[in-house]
């Protein structure tokens, strides 16, 4: 039993095996029939787009052959046009060549042209440069023959005012500044400058002291005021008016020796200095007078005023401070050297040795020493802070320009003791013992000097008014002279004086009949 059913159960299962895997060959054998009627399908519809593709592609190469006959027209065409454009481009190429030519062919023309052009330019520069070269020697020429002879003039003017003849004088001394002006001379020159100067009467002397005339100061404000003190112990209070002098006395005693003075730009006081050891003090009202002894100090030579408190003396053997308000010495001390003079550098006070040093004076007592630059006996000094230059006056008549950087230059113009040195601008004015006062230019190192005055007499002291156009100076023999240097004034005073033309004789005689005539005057 238990054997027929098991073998039961095996052929059941044998039979559903067969029968699952006729089943199985069933379905597959069913799905690969329908995978072929779907590919059946899919190849129907490829050949029907194929058929719609070729015949699309029939249209298209007909569609591509019309456009290829039409591109063949086109590209004949396009040939014929390359072939014209070629031809074209031959004959424009003959033709930029014939144009290259002919511009070549024009190029050489032009160049030679210009170069005939610049051949005749240069002649024409040439031959104007030789015009110009000739107006200007004879301009130069002329300009040299006039500035000669307004020299000349001068010169005959001087002489004729010598002689008397003060007509004839002025005429000629006009004449001698108008050709030299005219032509760019030099008015300084000294025969054209002395001639206006003598014709203008432009200097002017009073004799007023006895003694030796030591400095002159101006009173403050004023450029007609000033006082003069000589070594006889004169002090002189002057005033022009014109051609007139008004003096008065303000102090005179003959057992003083004045040497120099100064006064208080604020006050009007004058302080007065004695070598023989005395302060001469005149009030403001010039009335009152006070004499104070400067003891200690040796013989005292010169004044400073330090401030609106203090005055210095210096002497040969010290100095003294003296108090303006009080009048009275407030100290003194004495030098360990031998003073021979002093002057202001750049406001302060230097003092300088028979030893040849040179004492900055710091206080009363203390000074800062240096070696004076030069070599000899120094009589006068002065500074230019805007120049930078120092002067050094010697008594041999030397001048001495130190700049800055220590270069030296030599003025020599002077025969003997220099004065006083002062600087102006970029002008230096000398005196001398010799009787003449010059004009340096002393940054010019061909420095010839102007003489601007000349006499027989020391000359011991000048100082210049306020506008530079008058100065005053004081000689050995107690003469006090105005001398004007304002060359426009002096002209316009000799005009004032000429009162006829030349003659057509005289103008031929002392200016040429190769010199066109003028008249003057009308």
């Amino acid at each position: 039993m238990k054997k027929n059913t098991i073998i039961s159960a095996c052929a059941g299962v044998l039979l559903a095996g067969t029968a699952a895997t006729g089943i199985y060959g069933w379905l597959s054998e069913r799905r690969k029939v329908e995978g072929l009627q779907a590919q059946i399908e899919e190849l129907k519809k490829q050949e029907m787009r194929s058929t719609v593709s070729r015949s699309v592609s029939a249209q298209m190469e007909e569609i591509a052959n019309e456009q290829r006959e039409i591109s063949d027209e086109k590209r004949e065409e396009a040939l014929q046009q390359t072939r014209v454009a070629n031809e074209m481009r031959r004959q424009s190429e003959i033709e930029r060549m014939n144009a290259i030519e002919a511009e070549r062919n024009a190029v050489a023309s032009e160049k030679k042209a210009l170069e005939a052009s610049s051949v005749a330019e240069s002649q024409r520069q040439m031959a104007e440069h030789q015009r110009i070269q000739a107006e200007f020697s004879k301009r130069k020429a002329d300009t040299l023959s006039y500035i000669a002879l307004g020299r000349s003039l001068g010169s005959i003017s001087t002489i004729q005012a010598q002689a008397g003849n003060d007509e004839m004088a002025n005429m000629l001394s006009y004449a001698s500044y108008l050709y030299t002006s005219r032509y760019g001379g030099d008015i300084y020159n000294p025969a054209v400058f002395q001639a206006l100067m003598q014709s203008s009467k432009s200097m002017v002397s009073w004799t007023e002291h006895q003694g030796a005339i030591m400095n002159i100061e101006y009173l403050p404000g004023s450029d007609n005021r000033l006082v003069s003190i000589s070594n006889y112990g004169e002090v002189i209070l002057s005033e022009r008016q014109g051609n007139r002098l008004k003096t008065t006395t303000l102090f005179k005693d003959s057992r003083y020796d004045f040497r120099d003075a100064d006064i208080d730009e604020t006050s009007g006081s004058i302080y007065v200095v004695s070598r023989t050891g005395h302060l001469v003090f005149i009030g403001q009202d010039l009335k009152t007078v006070k004499i104070y002894e400067l003891n200690d100090i040796g013989h005292p030579m010169q004044l400073h005023v330090l401030n609106d408190k203090n005055i210095l003396a210096v002497g040969e053997n010290g100095v003294a401070l003296i108090d303006i308000k009080r009048k009275m010495v407030r100290n003194t001390h004495q030098l360990p050297f031998r003073a021979i003079g002093s002057a202001r550098k750049d406001g302060q006070i230097v003092i300088f040795d028979d030893q040849g040093m040179m004492h900055l004076l710091k206080g009363i007592d203390q000074f800062t020493t240096e070696k004076v630059p030069v070599t000899g006996k120094i009589t006068a000094y002065t500074y230019s802070k805007e120049l930078g230059i120092e002067a050094y006056g010697m008594s041999d008549g030397t001048i001495w320009i130190v700049d800055k950087a220590g270069k030296m230059l030599k003025l020599i113009g002077h025969r003997s003791r220099i004065s006083k040195v002062q600087i102006r601008g970029n002008l230096l004015y000398s005196s001398s013992y010799d009787g003449s006062v010059k004009l340096w230019v002393p940054t010019n190192e061909k420095v010839e000097p102007m003489t601007l005055v000349e006499t027989s007499n020391w000359i011991m002291h000048f100082d210049f008014d306020s506008t530079s156009k008058t100065f005053w100076m004081g000689d050995v023999k107690g003469n006090l002279t105005a001398v004007n240097i304002f060359v426009p004034q002096m002209v316009d005073v000799i005009r004032t004086k000429i009162k006829r033309n030349l003659t057509t004789e005289e103008w031929n005689y002392y200016i040429g009949q190769e010199v066109p005539y003028e008249k003057y005057i009308e």
